[in-house]
């Protein structure tokens, strides 16, 4: 009884929690962790997806009290040289910005009845991506609204993707387009015909 009562009192051995993997976070515009977000091509950008998606991140990377930390950290001559660097940074990013702004006002969306065959069509849409729309989600969604087929494929003259639905749902799909894509303009959207050629008779 005395060895069995010993055996109970011994001290157990500790079990090591087991392994959490961190988290980490990725910016939704440059795919960088946060802290490194001022090394890529649009940091402006990326303060404005952090803010809105992550605001306790932001606070952390972009408050006063960090970036006075940061400056404080540095020589007289390297405060200088961080603001200048972040006025050219500020200044490329504008710039960069304006002429995505032109690019997306001068942008044609084409939606083209393609004619397969006798009185079978499938409609074509490009340009939808010039406009900042995810190609792969807008042909699913597509799909769902027209409920018909509807895929991203190779254009034919190989200089990008164009969605590709089963059916003619030209004006279907310009409807779509003006309802629930509001940063297109209307002026921008234009339906278009291929008709198949018939042969000489």
């Amino acid at each position: 009884m005395a060895e069995s009562s010993a055996d109970a009192s011994a001290p157990t051995e500790a079990v090591a929690p087991p392994y959490q993997p961190k988290k980490v976070t990725y910016c939704g515009v440059c795919s960088l962790p946060p802290e490194y977000c001022e090394f890529s091509p649009t940091p402006t950008k990326c303060e404005q997806w952090l803010k809105q998606t992550h605001p306790d991140l932001h606070s952390k990377y972009y408050s006063e009290e960090t970036l006075a930390n940061q400056m404080s950290n540095l020589s007289t001559s390297q405060q200088a040289a961080a603001t200048k660097s972040a006025a050219k940074a500020a200044s490329k990013a504008a710039a960069a910005e304006e002429r995505e702004a032109t690019k997306r006002a001068t942008s044609k969306v084409y939606i083209k009845r393609v004619e397969r065959n006798k009185r079978k069509y499938v409609t074509v849409i490009t340009g939808l991506e010039n406009h900042g729309q995810e190609l792969k989600k807008v042909a699913k969604d597509f799909g769902k609204k027209f409920a018909t087929g509807s895929s991203v494929t190779k254009r034919p003259d190989g200089t990008g993707d164009e969605i590709t639905v089963q059916g003619d749902v030209a004006d279907d799909v310009e409807e779509y387009i003006l309802d629930n894509m509001e940063e297109i303009p209307g002026d921008n959207v234009e339906i278009t015909e291929d008709k198949k050629k018939k042969g000489a008779g």
